[in-house]
């Protein structure tokens, strides 16, 4: 016979549990303002905007409509087959993850630490999953830093990596089947033949080699259309996966390059139409030296002359660009004021000695280059998300006097359109679990995209942990209470 208090003991806890899974299954919902977790809607009549509905008719019966549309967005197996999908025409939708900087095992890892990272990228795969399938995002960023260290040896990244793929952002074997395959061998990757091919390659080749029109599905590349079940994922070069220039070596570019992809590209969208926009992605850790291999400086600058001299003169539209460095701004517009460290009296590597160590941001000079060939249409709209500074940060670059000048609001005397910088605040916990919303939308009247930026926060992992220890401490003593 169970006593009456440890009966009443088990209710309790049954209701917390219930409480605290709520809580973390609808959180966008419950400690964000209205509409702050969702696609940002430009027209501002309400009865334009889209109400979902369930797949169950009795629940669009019995439920006030707001109720179901709620569960409809957190529960994508419930949501009625009619609900309509954006048209890539007219809307770009996008999330944006800021450095999830997941840690590693080691042999001398204490065994809390190690349950400490199981349950942490359980975490952030929580939060992924939870806005994937809320949202169905076409396209899917993260900021750089992935991982903690690039100072790992290939086993350890490839570790990571598969962690990363499985766990943090979850997706179907064919869309990771490379890292998959390169997991189970667990080899040393060939560096030096990536090196050597590199090299070898043309500039004007390797340019058009990382120019794209129309994707949205890299497995399946002749796809026109969004992969809203599958969104197409772009990952940025950190600092923590390659390295700042000082550092980074062919070793740590190849192997992000086999598992992550490319670390410069363009992407065009609806060429030659009123609706014409880009994706650039930029890696701004080799934009400025002295670097380690000063080959990934020239490559990276190249990119930018091939992109100013062959893509601007027939782009007529906006662009996104991704990057993940921030621009120059004066010290106290963000958290982190502009910083460039050089390696001095350097022992233990002396071959580093002169060479850059670590940047919080871009220089001016590298900034006005990078703003005057990213966007150079002044007439339309633009947008720049970084990572690096985790503490996040959101400022105007005004067009003034022939400078990109950053402020905290637009300027009446800016030449053209003022571009955007959001600063994606991190993933982390202690950050408390960020996904960063993009929203642009085409406006027929203007015949311009329009961009809009939101956060839809999370809590510290500790609430998460909260909700699984309970689960299973519920499920225990329910089996035991009905045994006896």
């Amino acid at each position: 016979m169970i006593p009456k208090a440890i009966r009443t003991f088990v209710n309790v806890l049954t209701i917390v549990t219930l409480a605290l899974n709520v809580f973390v299954y609808f959180y966008p919902d419950i400690i964000n303002k209205s509409n702050q977790c969702d696609w940002h809607q430009f027209n501002s009549n309400p009865s334009d905007h889209q109400i979902l509905k369930t797949n169950l008719g009795f629940l669009n019966t019995l439920l006030p409509s707001n109720i179901v549309h709620k569960l409809a967005l957190n529960f994508a197996t419930l949501r009625s087959s009619e609900t309509k999908q954006p048209s890539p025409l007219e809307s770009i939708h996008m999330l944006t993850f800021g450095d999830p900087q997941i840690n590693g095992n080691w042999p001398s890892t204490k065994y809390i630490k190690r349950l400490d990272n199981y349950g942490n990228d359980y975490y952030l795969g929580h939060i992924y999953n939870t806005m994937k399938n809320r949202l169905n995002p076409s396209h899917v960023a993260v900021m750089g830093d992935l991982f903690s260290s690039q100072w790992i040896f290939d086993s350890e990244f490839y570790n990571r990596t598969y962690r990363f793929v499985e766990r943090l952002f979850p997706r179907p074997l064919e869309y990771k089947q490379t890292v998959i395959d390169t997991y189970k061998k667990h080899e040393n990757y060939d560096w030096q033949g990536w090196l050597a091919q590199e090299r070898d390659m043309d500039p004007m080749a390797r340019f058009k080699s990382r120019v794209y029109n129309d994707v949205y599905d890299w497995t399946y590349p002749d796809r026109k259309t969004p992969n809203f079940q599958n969104p197409l994922f772009i990952n940025l070069t950190g600092n923590h996966d390659i390295g700042y220039s000082g550092d980074a070596t062919w070793q740590h570019m190849a192997r992000f390059h086999l598992l992550f992809g490319q670390n410069n590209y363009v992407i065009n969208y609806n060429q030659g139409t009123p609706q014409e926009w880009r994706l650039v992605v930029l890696d701004s850790l080799t934009l400025e030296g002295p670097a380690l291999q000063e080959e990934f400086i020239t490559y990276t600058q190249s990119f930018l002359d091939h992109l100013r001299d062959i893509e601007n003169p027939k782009f007529k539209g906006a662009t996104i660009l991704l990057t993940h460095i921030p621009m120059y701004k004066i010290a106290g517009l963000c958290h982190d004021g502009p910083e460039h460290i050089y390696y001095e009296n350097y022992e233990r590597e002396p071959y580093k000695n002169g060479k850059l160590r670590s940047q919080n941001h871009l220089s001016y000079e590298t900034t006005q280059r990078v703003l005057d060939i990213v966007f150079p249409n002044h007439d339309q709209n633009g947008i720049i998300l970084t990572g690096h500074d985790h503490e996040g940060c959101d400022d105007w670059y005004n067009y003034i006097n022939g400078e990109w000048v950053a402020s905290k609001q637009k300027s009446e005397t800016t030449e053209g359109k003022p571009i955007r910088e959001i600063v994606v605040r991190a993933m982390m916990g202690e950050f408390e679990g960020q996904t960063g919303i993009v929203t642009g939308e085409f406006n027929n009247t203007e015949n311009k995209w329009q961009f809009e930026f939101s956060y839809c926060s999370f809590v510290i992992q500790h609430w998460w942990w909260a909700s699984k220890i309970t689960l299973f401490a519920t499920i225990l003593f329910q089996s035991i209470i009905r045994l006896f």
